[in-house]
């Protein structure tokens, strides 16, 4: 509710509570606080620094997929031609014949999927195998990156990622600054400094000291604001307040700074940069979209045949039984009415080829067998950083190369502010390739000079 003021009679709106306390080296008190999160269920309300990114585990591989993979009209198409084939009166072929090369495309399709997950299970299992130190007694150990808790102090060094959003209590460069490079979240390459607080940087110079600090950070719920965050710091009486120039994020890398310790606020999915991933969605490419919209118009197209056509043979039907009254015996128990609702579904069976199954099977071994292509491509390979070439996912090798927009704030960021020497005028001379004085070296002694980079 909003105080009012009785000076001036306008309502104040109350600033909101801050809500997430933590506690320096007491996981203790974290575990034991709960929170809903479907009907009655509750999980843990301070999460783990273990992540999982995969869509898929052992037991919700197969209804999941299948249910993804029904999104997709073509596969629709198909079990309801199946479904048709099923009723004698109208069947052309046994219904078990059409559905061996739909469970075939459905196993290429699911394959694939899994092919691609087992590569997120891979990535997720490498991150959170990650080592990092972690005060532990009186002492820092080495553990994992899935072990750290909230409340516990870490303690980084250079070149190391930060395994958590954590506010910097002290590091080794003077007045503890801290410098860190964000590429891996905003692609940035340039470096940003952060600080600790005095307090914290003059008192805990020691791991003793470390290991004996209980102070009380509070501050706001987790979020996926990355340039903001409001706290506290509330220590031996006293209160310090925080912003987002004392907090690590997740996922930036310790730059110029021998060693750093921090206190880990949120874990996990509750640090900002996993708040802004969200959840992992069926990405479907242009052509997905556009042959959705064609076996949709296909088969509008096929039934309004079918329907001429046995509009066409119930007319024929009757005008036939009326010149030839010896077949009256043969169809006494259907009216022509009937048998072109019987001859509809007929025809649609029939002219069902026109969205041939078969095409959808080339297509998957394609985008399979593509991304192997991607995978062994010598020509995609990055000698200066030994990166090779990887299709994370075969869904999308379609879209390879095909840019539509491009936006950029700056030169540098296509350009990567790699400088190269074209020409140069010195006196009226011109240096450079190309000029007849590629080879003679200009004397920088006279004071006219230009120069113009390309």
């Amino acid at each position: 509710m909003a105080e009012q003021d009785p000076a001036s009679g306008c309502g104040r709106k109350q600033q909101p509570a801050f809500t997430w306390e933590v506690r320096a080296n007491d996981r203790n008190y974290h575990t034991q606080f709960k929170k809903k999160f479907a009907f009655c269920l509750t999980k843990k309300k301070y999460a783990g620094n273990a992540i999982r990114t995969a869509k898929y585990n052992l037991f919700t591989f197969l209804p999941l997929n299948l249910y993804e993979q029904f999104h997709r009209m073509a596969n629709v198409y198909f079990v309801f031609v199946i479904l048709l084939q099923t009723f004698p009166e109208i069947s052309t072929l046994p219904w078990y014949t059409l559905l061996f090369p739909l469970s075939c495309l459905l196993a290429i399709r699911g394959l694939r999927d899994l092919i691609d997950d087992i590569g997120r299970h891979q990535s997720d299992r490498n991150i959170n195998n990650r080592p990092c130190e972690i005060l532990s007694g009186k002492s820092f150990r080495w553990r994992k990156w899935c072990n750290i808790c909230v409340g516990d102090i870490v303690r980084l060094r250079k070149e190391s990622f930060v395994p958590a959003d954590m506010l910097l209590l002290r590091s080794s460069e003077p007045s503890s600054l801290c410098y860190v490079e964000t590429a891996d979240i905003d692609g940035e390459t340039n470096l940003k400094f952060r600080q600790a607080l005095l307090v914290t940087h003059q008192e805990l110079v020691s791991e003793e000291s470390m290991a004996a600090f209980d102070g009380r950070v509070t501050c706001e719920e987790p979020n996926s604001r990355m340039h903001s965050f409001t706290g506290t710091l509330e220590w031996r009486g006293e209160t310090y307040s925080l912003d987002s120039e004392r907090i690590l994020l997740r996922g930036c890398k310790l730059r110029n700074t021998d060693v750093c310790y921090g206190l880990v606020i949120y874990a996990g999915f509750d640090s900002k940069v996993m708040r802004n991933c969200g959840k992992i969605k069926r990405k479907k490419t242009k052509l997905d979209h556009m042959m959705d919209r064609l076996v949709i118009i296909i088969f509008l197209v096929l039934l309004v045949t079918s329907l001429c056509l046995a509009i066409a043979s119930g007319f024929w039907a009757k005008m036939f039984q009326e010149k030839h009254s010896y077949l009256s015996a043969l169809y006494k128990h259907t009216t022509p009415g009937q048998q072109a609702f019987f001859n509809f579904w007929g025809f649609t069976i029939l002219l069902s080829i026109i969205i041939p199954m078969s095409m959808y099977i080339t297509f998957e071994f394609i985008y399979l067998v593509n991304s192997f292509f991607i995978n062994w491509d010598l020509e995609m390979y990055y000698a200066d950083k030994d990166i090779p070439a990887k299709a994370r996912s075969t869904s999308l090798n379609d879209q390879l190369g095909q840019i539509e927009y491009i936006f950029s704030d700056k030169t540098g960021t296509l350009t990567q502010n790699v400088m190269s020497f074209k020409k140069c005028c010195v006196n009226g001379t011109i240096y450079g390739t190309g000029t007849g004085h590629a080879k003679q070296q200009p004397s920088f002694l006279l004071p006219p000079f230009s120069y113009s980079p390309t």
